[in-house]
């Protein structure tokens, strides 16, 4: 995977767009608060609850597996959410809370915290910026291979493996250098280590008979994980790389309301990269402050997903590549043939 590049160029945000938001209406929106998260926190450990004693009353069955693939997808999609906005330090007004939450989830996601905070800021500050951006998890344009890879999490497995091994090593990438403060750097080996001890603990017990942990984590972690890297997949393939404006580098898409639950209102992700400082919880009023100015969301979640199949795989057999339900960059609408890559993954 290439390394980013340092650079000086303006970072990519509303003011890069050309929106606009007063500020009295900004500040409000921005306002941190600890009881949506806790709601939040509150909600999703009930929602585990309840698709836990699904597993446990169908262990031995053949609705084991449908049970854990919906335990799972309850357990990693907002585990990812919940992960990416501690990053950003919205989630809580408390900064105690927002760190704790951060550590448990990254655990679950399996990114250090602090890398994963650190490599996410660099990815707002150049969104889609090929050879600035850290976070860029797959080639462009996107063919088959690639969206396998990456729809079935093998790619951020190995991803996330490296950069813990790396980190536990103490053998820092560019990237790594780059993106995070010097004097985060130890502290990002010590959580690395402890991430990596929690991870051979839980292997430990499996292999002492504990597949309880297979039942309730590691399995549902695997099965659910697809769904998850659905979700992050849209958030900005098929679009425009290497442009000042969000609006051409990122989507935004319709959903339901358990879709808004469980990727915690993300599907706006547009606004959420126009003003990065705004809770999720008020991400919906912030869509419609700004519903004027940006392109309307692409539609829902499935209709999103097999849109963008569907043109990897005519990509793939040198057919035409047009998609008319979702936004594409206008060069990744061809008359079909071979495609020239612009970007390589970085992650």
């Amino acid at each position: 995977m290439p390394d980013c590049a340092p650079t000086n160029a303006a970072p990519t945000n509303a003011a890069s767009s050309g929106i606009t938001l007063d500020r009295k209406t900004l500040k409000a929106l921005a306002q941190r608060s600890d009881r949506p998260g806790l709601a939040y926190l509150a909600q999703w450990g009930c929602g585990l609850l309840a698709s836990g004693a699904l597993v446990w009353l169908s262990l031995g069955t053949p609705w084991q597996w449908p049970a854990m693939f919906v335990h799972g997808v309850l357990l990693t999609v907002p585990a990812y959410a919940l992960s990416h906005e501690t990053a950003h330090g919205t989630a809580f007004r408390s900064r105690r809370l927002n760190e704790t939450v951060l550590w448990l989830t990254s655990l679950l996601y399996m990114e250090e915290p602090l890398h994963r905070r650190y490599t996410h800021t660099n990815h707002h500050t150049h969104t889609w910026h090929v050879g600035k951006d850290c976070q860029m998890p797959f080639d462009t344009p996107l063919a088959l291979g690639g969206w396998l890879a990456e729809a079935s999490g093998l790619a951020l497995l190995r991803y996330q493996a490296t950069v813990l091994l790396r980190l536990a090593a103490g053998r820092y990438t560019g990237v790594m250098r780059m993106v995070t403060p010097e004097g985060e750097l130890p502290k990002m080996t010590r959580n690395a280590r402890i991430f990596l001890a929690v991870y051979a603990g839980a292997a430990l017990l499996v292999a002492l008979g504990g597949s309880w942990l297979l039942w309730f984590l590691v399995l549902p972690r695997l099965l659910g994980m697809p769904v998850m890297m659905l979700f992050t997949l849209i958030q900005h393939v098929e679009m425009q790389e290497n442009s000042p404006s969000i609006l051409e580098s990122t989507r935004s898409f319709r959903t339901n309301r358990l879709g808004r639950f469980l990727y915690a209102n993300m599907n706006w992700h547009v606004e959420h990269h126009l003003y990065p400082q705004v809770p999720f919880f008020a991400l919906p009023a912030l869509a419609r402050a700004v519903a004027a100015q940006v392109p309307a969301p692409d539609p829902g979640f499935f209709r999103t997903n097999w849109a963008v199949f569907v043109v990897v795989v005519r990509r793939s057999l040198g057919l035409s590549t047009g998609a008319p339900s979702i936004r594409q960059a206008p060069h990744m609408i061809t008359d079909g043939g071979a495609f020239a890559r612009v970007a390589q993954r970085t992650m």
